[in-house]
């Protein structure tokens, strides 16, 4: 089986997303709509996709495409999403799955309703400290989990200026105020992709931006927003905590990991740093930097690879880890561009997969819901002052969807 793919949104981000799908066995033809059409002929022409669409509207509406990939601005997911639902559409979206509890709901709904596919793409759940802690989870190395942290730590000066100005055209600074904790699923992600729990309640503060360069400013913001960070300590059904940073301000290279996590558990823990990440348990200290580093600007001849096996040289150099599992990852993928520490080569797989095969995508809706929500909450929470206050759960998914 083979999918027909329509990509909503032709900027900076999708066309990473585009080659991906188009070069995977399991799709079978890939068309592109923006509402800036120029933006949606150049990528089609550069990647040799199958065509643009006129608008989003005709896209729903073709008998000839069957999936939805949404790269929109992240405040316009969860409509999008609806609406492409209530269209008989499957639907990979970016991140994050909605910014209002009621699309979340809504999205659930419909997926349960329609047994369509829904997957959220978030980097986080194949970032290679979550796939390690995942794995040593299972393997019972951590004992119980009491205690996590996820940091998001991408400053506006490394990019998001430039990213908002692409998107945003005039009123750029308008949009540039996005609140924090509406986008923490890459930091969220990356802690519950790695333990099967979920958050039940919230405390958070937002700190207040100082620059003053009309960013952050309530007076401009779309969003009422004047926090560029934001701090949240979750308590989760299992009795520990989750503490989540969300960093717009911060003096920390991004480029080099803008995502970075902390396990402890009562037999083990593992911290991660910029460049460094350790295992630690009550023996000992060790460092796991190696397995987890992407080192995407290694060449095929580095001496680093010497001792490396050629499956898996390939999937170095294309920026994946060696804790990563590349043997499931499609030939055509082999040398091709990943991005976020490897895991754009997942996602995409991911979905596809789990189109064709009519099963479950890991990030399916109601663990999108568990990455999503509590920073709905914690955002609510922050305008609170801090007020400690609950957080829903939309449950496990069921085994019939």
């Amino acid at each position: 089986m083979s999918i027909s793919l329509g990509l909503v949104g032709a900027g900076q981000f999708a066309g990473q997303f585009a080659t991906l799908f188009k070069l995977h066995p399991g799709v079978s033809r890939v068309v592109v709509t923006d509402v800036v059409t120029e933006r949606a002929q150049e990528l089609n022409d550069r990647i040799h996709l199958d065509g643009v669409v006129d608008n989003f509207e005709t896209m729903l509406a073709s008998d000839d495409i069957d999936s939805i990939a949404i790269f929109t601005q992240r405040w316009t997911h969860g409509p999008l999403v609806i609406q492409s639902l209530r269209a008989g559409k499957n639907v990979y979206s970016a991140v994050p799955m909605a910014i209002s509890e009621d699309d979340i709901a809504t999205i659930i709904e419909l997926v349960r309703d329609t047994k369509l596919c829904y997957m959220m793409g978030e980097t986080s759940f194949y970032n290679p400290a979550t796939v390690f802690a995942r794995q040593n989870f299972a393997a019972g190395k951590f004992g119980r989990v009491f205690y996590a942290e996820g940091d998001y730590v991408h400053d506006m000066d490394l990019g998001f200026y430039d990213a908002y100005k692409y998107s945003g055209g005039d009123d750029w600074k308008s949009t540039a105020s996005y609140p924090p904790m509406l986008y923490p699923t890459h930091s969220i992600g990356g802690v519950l992709g790695a333990i099967p729990d979920h958050a039940t309640s919230v405390s958070c503060i937002g700190v207040r931006d100082d620059r003053n360069d009309g960013v952050f400013d309530r007076d401009i913001s779309m969003f009422d927003n004047d926090f560029s960070n934001a701090s949240a300590l979750f308590e989760l059904a299992s009795g520990g905590a989750m503490r989540i940073n969300e960093m717009r301000r911060v003096g920390y290279p991004s480029y080099i990991r803008e995502s970075r996590f902390r396990f402890f558990g009562t037999e083990g823990s593992f911290e991660q740093m910029a460049t460094v990440a350790f295992w630690q348990d009550k023996t000992g200290v060790e460092d796991v930097s190696a397995q987890i580093d992407t080192s995407a600007t290694l060449t095929a001849d580095d001496p680093s690879l010497a001792n490396v096996s050629p499956a898996l040289r390939d999937a170095f150099v294309s920026g994946h880890a060696l804790i990563h599992d590349t043997e499931r990852l499609p030939d055509e993928f082999i040398g091709v561009h990943n991005g976020h520490e490897g895991s754009h080569h997942f996602l995409v797989d991911d979905f596809v997969t789990a189109v064709n095969t009519r099963t479950l995508p890991p990030v399916n809706a109601w663990v999108a819901a568990r990455f999503t929500l509590p920073g709905i909450v914690a955002h609510r929470s922050a305008l609170a002052g801090g007020e400690r206050l609950p957080i829903h759960d939309f449950g496990d998914a069921p085994h019939d969807v």
